[in-house]
């Protein structure tokens, strides 16, 4: 959904729900969530990559999204009277993913560092300015300002400079079904957790009183064993923002792929999807369908990302 407030905020979504309470754990258990799980017949929990920093997702089915029907039990749910906000999540429709590996954490600003000691081109300073809104590694003052986070997530890097990172370590951005079917871990649930509400034992978001990054994977994993899928920073993906589609589809990994081989993804100037929610966000934002857009050049704190292959 676009803003419908200043240009300067590009996250409309994420800023009005976090006005609103979660709803009492007892509606929980009265509503079954609107998307389907994983097609079980062909989930089998991640296993490890060689060099154990990734998890192999096993493809199959899931179905994305929610009926416009089932928007009022949302609204239940997360304790939010508008039924605008979920409308980004419908309609209910069938993805089909292939075999993936995921990264297990979020980009730390540690090997962001490596990508960017690599390529001077990608350093504070040298990126090119009509490719940013003017806060790239904006957090990196100091050598020492970087040492105390190493292991916290990279944020203030825009979409470029993900796939740019991705490029290099022979990888690339997950695709949004990819994302989900990662995050769910073969789960019908709500959160990437299961359906228990959030709290600040589950995940870095508003209530958990952080109010900023905390290292990657300070919070239990899913059962897929991939670490902040909800919270802590949103996470840029591969597609281009648009409504979802009415009908099946096979997620649109190889667009991915065929990206790692050019300089094509510096053209783009739509905006992109983000999932999973951060530091600042609301119960409703670390829900497993919540998703949201943001502009490929907009750095910000709050946004970073994973990679896949």
């Amino acid at each position: 959904m676009q803003s419908n407030f200043m240009n300067m905020m590009p996250l409309c979504k994420v800023l009005v729900v976090v006005l609103f309470a979660w709803a009492p754990a007892s509606c929980l258990a009265q509503v079954e969530t609107g998307a389907g799980a994983a097609n079980k017949a062909h989930f089998a929990k991640g296993s490890g990559s060689p060099d154990d920093s990734m998890v192999l997702m096993r493809g199959g089915s899931i179905q994305m999204g929610i009926d416009a029907a089932e928007i009022s039990q949302f609204e239940k749910i997360f304790g939010i009277p508008d039924p605008q906000l979920f409308q980004d999540e419908a309609p209910k429709h069938r993805v089909t993913v292939d075999h993936f590996y995921i990264d297990k954490y979020l980009v730390t600003n540690k090997q962001f560092k490596s990508f960017t000691d690599a390529n001077p081109e990608w350093q504070p300073g040298r990126f090119p300015p009509q490719l940013d809104n003017g806060n790239y590694l904006k957090h990196w003052t100091t050598p020492a300002a970087l040492a105390t986070k190493a292991n916290h997530p990279t944020v203030n890097v825009n979409w470029y400079a993900a796939m740019a990172y991705c490029r290099w370590a022979g990888k690339r951005l997950p695709s949004e079904a990819e994302w989900e079917f990662a995050a769910r871990g073969g789960l019908d649930v709500i959160f990437p957790w299961g359906n228990e509400p959030a709290d600040k034992t589950r995940a870095n978001y508003g209530d958990s009183g952080l109010g900023i990054t905390s290292p990657v994977g300070t919070y239990p994993p899913n059962p897929a064993g991939l670490f902040d899928m909800a919270g802590n920073v949103w996470q840029f993906l591969l597609d281009e923002w648009k409504p979802y589609p009415s009908t099946s589809r096979n997620s649109p990994a190889p667009a991915g792929k065929r990206a790692l081989d050019s300089t094509e993804f510096l053209k783009v100037k739509t905006r992109r999807v983000i999932r999973g929610g951060s530091f600042g966000g609301a119960p409703v934002n670390v829900w497993v369908e919540y998703r949201d857009s943001h502009p490929p050049n907009g750095s910000r704190e709050f946004v970073g990302f994973r990679c896949a292959k």
